[in-house]
C-alpha cells in the first residue's frame, strides 16, 4: 500500500532514497510518486504548487 505524505519537506527529504519519482497531473491536483526500494510515497498538491517541490526533489523525475 503507498503511504501519503502531508510535509512538502518531509516529501523532499524521503527523495533521496527514491529512484525515481513519477508526476501524474489531472485537471484538480498534482500527484508526485516517489519509488522507493520498499514502499512507494504519493503527495497531492494544487496546480501551481508542484513546481517548487520538484525542483528540490533529489532523484530523477518522469511525467505520466
Amino acid at each position: 500500500m503507498p503511504i501519503e505524505v502531508f510535509d512538502k519537506d518531509e516529501f523532499v527529504e524521503l527523495s533521496g532514497k527514491a529512484t525515481e519519482c513519477r508526476i501524474k497531473r489531472n485537471p484538480d491536483n498534482v500527484k508526485l510518486k516517489l519509488s522507493t526500494s520498499r514502499r512507494l510515497y504519493t503527495l497531492k498538491l494544487e496546480p501551481g504548487d508542484e513546481a517548487e517541490v520538484i525542483s528540490r526533489l533529489g532523484c530523477p523525475t518522469v511525467e505520466i
